[in-house]
């Protein structure tokens, strides 16, 4: 039977029904962890997300330190950047970064056997150094990206020991290779995330546990 929802209501439509479905399943999600895991799974439309995403101790609440204090975002795809919510970002001094089509990106990358996500965090972890700023790094499609950012914690992009270390992660890339291996590393490191265990994930995914967040902010 059609629903007749006012255009307006259909978003709050969808999270009544996804409150309804997890109440059916008998899931009662985290209060701090609720609304990035109900916007994963409203944009999926997945309830597996209830069960396999992690979250560090408080990670949300220190994401959104992180925004009000002026953080920028930097994501491994063109599609995350532009479902990211730039405009309440910037409210707070931030801005969203993805290097994967920068052509200095692809030169080096070619010339070092690498992929352009693993440049592209190093490029990050440059641009955080040379402008103080702090950085989240929201990875949604690239494994690679997240094995760089392990990589990077122990030794920075110069090869000097005492490396890079990212302010907050949020890991959800989608696929097979390397996929689940890479999160777990990320899960395993001493610093602040968000990651979906297992294959699922994508820049849609990273998009929207970011605008989550700010939202969240939105509403205090």
């Amino acid at each position: 039977m059609l629903e007749y929802v006012l255009p307006g209501d259909i978003e709050k439509r969808s999270f009544e029904i996804i409150g309804e479905e997890l109440a059916k399943r008998g899931i009662v999600l985290p209060a701090d962890q609720a609304s990035v895991t109900m916007r994963v799974i409203h944009t999926s439309a997945d309830f597996d997300y209830a069960e396999t995403m992690c979250y560090s101790q408080a990670a949300v609440e220190r994401a959104k330190a992180l925004i009000r204090g002026g953080a920028d975002i930097v994501t491994d795809t063109n599609m995350a950047l532009a479902g990211i919510n730039k405009k309440s970002l910037a409210k707070h001094g931030g801005e969203v970064h993805c290097f994967m089509a920068d052509e200095t990106v692809a030169a080096e990358a070619k010339e070092r056997g690498l992929t352009r996500a693993a440049v592209s965090m190093e490029r990050a972890a440059r641009l955080a150094r040379e402008t103080g700023k702090h950085f989240i790094f929201a990875v949604g499609n690239a494994p690679t990206a997240l094995i760089q950012l392990h990589e990077m914690m122990k030794l920075d992009v110069a090869g000097q020991a005492g490396g890079f270390v990212p302010d907050f992660i949020i890991g959800v890339p989608v696929g097979f290779v390397n996929v689940e291996a890479a999160k777990e590393l990320i899960l395993a490191d001493d610093v602040p995330y968000i990651v979906n265990r297992g294959r699922k994930g994508g820049s849609n995914v990273a998009a929207a546990i970011c605008n989550a967040i700010l939202y969240e902010l939105g509403r205090e």
